[in-house]
C-alpha cells in the first residue's frame, strides 16, 4: 500500500478508536500515537501540549524512545511550528536552525499543530523518523486531518 491508502484506511479507524475516549483526552492521544506508528513504522510519534503559563510544550503521550520532557516556544522544531502556528516538514533535522536532538537517531521530522475546539494551540504532534526526507505535503495533509480528528472528538478542556 502507498502512503495515501495507508492514510485513507487509518482516518476512518481512528474516529472509531476515539468515538468513546473523547473525555480521556491523554488515552486518546496515546492510542493516536500507537496507531501511527504502527501503521507507518516511524521512529518516534507523539504529542506535546501547551503548559498553563503557555511559555513551553510538555510531552506528553507518545511512542518511541526517551523524548525531551519541556520545549520552549520558538525552540526546536515543536517549539517553532506552535509559535508559527503551522506545520514543519523538516527532511534533514541536521540542517535545520535549533533542531532540539532528543535522540542521535532521528534524521527526519514533521509537527503538526493541534488545536482546542475554540480555535486555540493546544499543542503539536511530532513525528521522527530514522531515514531522510521520510516525510511531504502528503503527511502534512494527512497529519492535519488526524490532528483535526482530534480536536472535532477529544474534549481538550479536560485535559
Amino acid at each position: 500500500m502507498n502512503k495515501t491508502e495507508r492514510y485513507t484506511q487509518l482516518l476512518p479507524q481512528l474516529r472509531a478508536l476515539l468515538a468513546d475516549d473523547g473525555d480521556l483526552p491523554i488515552a486518546a492521544l496515546a492510542n493516536t500515537s500507537a496507531l501511527l506508528k504502527e501503521t507507518f513504522g516511524w521512529f518516534w510519534v507523539g504529542f506535546y501540549l501547551v503548559n498553563q503559563s503557555e511559555k513551553e510544550l510538555q510531552l506528553s503521550a507518545f511512542q518511541g524512545t526517551v523524548a525531551c520532557t519541556r520545549i520552549a516556544k520558538g525552540r526546536g522544531v515543536c517549539g517553532q511550528s506552535w509559535a508559527k502556528n503551522q506545520t514543519i516538514v523538516v527532511p534533514n533535522v541536521h540542517e535545520h536552525p535549533d533542531h532540539i536532538a532528543c535522540s542521535s537517531l532521528s534524521q527526519s521530522e514533521i509537527v503538526v499543530p493541534l488545536y482546542r475546539r475554540n480555535g486555540s494551540i493546544h499543542g503539536v504532534l511530532d513525528v521522527d523518523d530514522t531515514e531522510l526526507s521520510t516525510f511531504d505535503d502528503t503527511d502534512a495533509h494527512y497529519l492535519r486531518q488526524v490532528c483535526d480528528l482530534l480536536t472535532e472528538l477529544v474534549d481538550f478542556q479536560a485535559a
